[in-house]
This record gives structure tokens, C-alpha cells and sequence, in this order.
């Protein structure tokens, strides 16, 4: 699997001959990222809640790729009018791309669209690789007992994606705490961070809270690209 960070929670995820990209925001920073939606591939947008940063670039990848297929919670697919096809999973339930297993689970964290439309709770999703791998893509949320669950329900959990900025998610010390206590992860990639002032994270210390607790965390620059 490729893993590609396009700002805040944008990640383009590339497995096998398929491209998921979860929740769309790449035209804030594009010019720092060098992504071009017209260039690319998508095959299924995945949405963890309805914010603005979250959700601002759906229609646009619908333009380009009609045939995507959006996952996401009942009331966030209903939003999407123009969407031709739609995957909507509630809690406790799985979306499956030919081997690869997406879960659905909580995220402690709000949701509604930018016209005050309700979207549904808000989530985040485990990938579920068929070599039992996971990789655990928190959306937005602060922490929670739930955590702990995960690793015990799905095994062990190789790499987290968790939101670190602070002020709206969890900040780097909770988000720490949150990967060495509870999700037992040994490898986070930071997301949520840096976008606007309010979500601005000293880097050093940020770095500090994780190498304390024996935990690698990576900050990526936008546009960049990891191999799971």
C-alpha cells in the first residue's frame, strides 16, 4: 500500500490497482503539494465526517470520476446528490475492496456540512489487510477509551494515522499517550496539523511526546509518499 499525504486529513491511499482518497481537501495547498486531481485515478472516496475541510473537494473528484464510489456513514452518502454510486456503513460494520477490509469505527468528534446539514456521527476507519496488517485512519477525534478496543478486536495495529494540531483534535502529547497506551501502534503519521493557526504545532516538541513514549512519529510534508 501507498500512502500519500494531500493536507490535514487528504491521504491518497493506492493498493494494488486501486486509489481511495479520503477526505478530499488537496486544492488548499495544492501548489505546495503538486496534486492534480485531472492526473490521477479514483476509484472510491472515503469521508469520515461532514466539516468543511473535509468533505470541500468531493464534488470536484465527482466531476472528474463519476464512477467513484463514496464510503461513508448513511447521512454523509445521502448528502451527495450527484454521487452515482455509494457505499454507506454504519458502525460496527466493513466496506470490502477485492481483499482489502475497511472497518468502521468511532471517532469522538462532531459532524455536521457547512449549510448546517446533520452528517451523521463522526468516524474513522481500520484498514484490514489480508497479510493482517492494519492501519487505523482516525479522522478527527480526541481520545477515547474506545481505542484500546482496536487492537484487541482487529489485532495489532502497524501504523496509525492520528490527527495531532490541537484546538479542534487531539494534540501531540494526547495523541502520544493515545498510540502508546491504548492503541499499542509503533508508527503514527501525523495529520490535522499546520493548515491554519489554530492547528500549528511545534515540530520539536511534538516529536519529543512520541519518542518518549518509544513511539515513531512522522511528520509529512505535503505531497509526500509512504510505503506500507
Amino acid at each position: 500500500m501507498k500512502i500519500q499525504f494531500l493536507g490535514q486529513n487528504c491521504f491518497l491511499f493506492t493498493y494494488k490497482d486501486k486509489t481511495i482518497l479520503s477526505d478530499p481537501f488537496y486544492n488548499y495547498k495544492k501548489v505546495e503539494s503538486g496534486f492534480d486531481i485531472s492526473a490521477q485515478k479514483i476509484d472510491y472516496i472515503l469521508l469520515t465526517h461532514a466539516h468543511g475541510d473535509h468533505i470541500a473537494d468531493v464534488e470536484e473528484v465527482l466531476q472528474h470520476y463519476p464512477e467513484a464510489v463514496i464510503i461513508a456513514v448513511p447521512e454523509v452518502c445521502g448528502y451527495f446528490k450527484n454521487a452515482k454510486n455509494t457505499k454507506d456503513v454504519n458502525l460496527g460494520g466493513s466496506a470490502k475492496i477485492d481483499d482489502l477490509k475497511i472497518s468502521m469505527v468511532t471517532a469522538h468528534h462532531t459532524s455536521s456540512f457547512p449549510d448546517g446539514t446533520y452528517g451523521g456521527v463522526p468516524v474513522g476507519y481500520i484498514f484490514r489487510l489480508p497479510e493482517g496488517k492494519n492501519v487505523y485512519l482516525a479522522g478527527d477525534t480526541g481520545v477515547m477509551a474506545d481505542m484500546e478496543l482496536f487492537p484487541r478486536l482487529f489485532g495489532a495495529i502497524d501504523l496509525s494515522i492520528l490527527p495531532i494540531g490541537s484546538h479542534y483534535t487531539m494534540c501531540p502529547r494526547k495523541a502520544a499517550f493515545a498510540a502508546a497506551e491504548l492503541l499499542r501502534t509503533p508508527r503514527v503519521i501525523g495529520c490535522h496539523f499546520d493548515t491554519f493557526p489554530a492547528i500549528e504545532i511545534n515540530h520539536e516538541s511534538a516529536l519529543k511526546h512520541f519518542a518518549d513514549k518509544n513511539i515513531e512519529l512522522v511528520l509529512p510534508k505535503l505531497g509526500e509518499e509512504f510505503e506500507f
